[in-house]
C-alpha cells in the first residue's frame, strides 16, 4: 500500500506522455512509482534502488495482475543520484510502456494487462515529487 502520493481517474490515453520531476532524498534506499488500474492492477512498478532488497543502482520493473506479482525486468542504466532532481517520462500503447530516463536512456517494459487507459498513479519511497503533467 502506497504511503506517499497516490492519483486515480487519470486518464492516460496511449501516446501521452505523463512526465513526474521530483527530488530524490539524499540518503534514499529506493523510489517506486506504480501506474495502471488500482494498486492491485499495475501495468508498471517502476523501481529505481540506490541501494534495497540486495539491489544496488539497478531499475527493478514488474506489473500486477489481480494482486499477483509478474516476471522481473531489470535495467543496469542506472542515471539517478541521491540527493538530486529527478525527472522521467512514461508513454504507453497496447503493446509497451516506455521510460524516458534523464541520461537520455530509454527503454520499453511490455503492457501485460493490455490497459486502453491509466487512471491510477503512486509514488511512494525516498522522492519527493515537485510536478506531474500530461502531455
Amino acid at each position: 500500500m502506497a504511503c506517499g502520493l497516490v492519483a486515480s481517474n487519470l486518464n492516460l490515453k496511449p501516446g501521452e506522455c505523463l512526465r513526474v520531476r521530483g527530488e530524490v532524498a539524499p540518503d534514499a534506499k529506493s523510489i517506486v512509482l506504480n501506474l495502471g488500474k488500482d494498486s492491485n492492477n499495475l501495468c508498471l512498478h517502476f523501481n529505481p534502488r540506490f541501494d534495497v532488497h540486495g539491489d544496488a543502482n539497478i531499475i527493478v520493473c514488474n506489473s500486477k495482475d489481480n494482486g499477483a506479482w509478474g516476471t522481473e525486468q531489470r535495467e543496469q542504466t542506472f542515471p539517478f543520484q541521491r540527493g538530486s532532481v529527478m525527472e522521467v517520462c512514461i508513454t504507453f500503447d497496447q503493446e509497451d510502456l516506455t521510460i524516458s530516463l534523464p541520461d537520455g536512456y530509454t527503454f520499453k517494459f511490455p503492457n501485460r494487462l493490455n490497459l486502453e487507459a491509466i487512471s491510477y498513479m503512486a509514488a511512494d519511497g525516498d522522492f519527493k515529487i515537485k510536478c506531474v503533467a500530461f502531455e
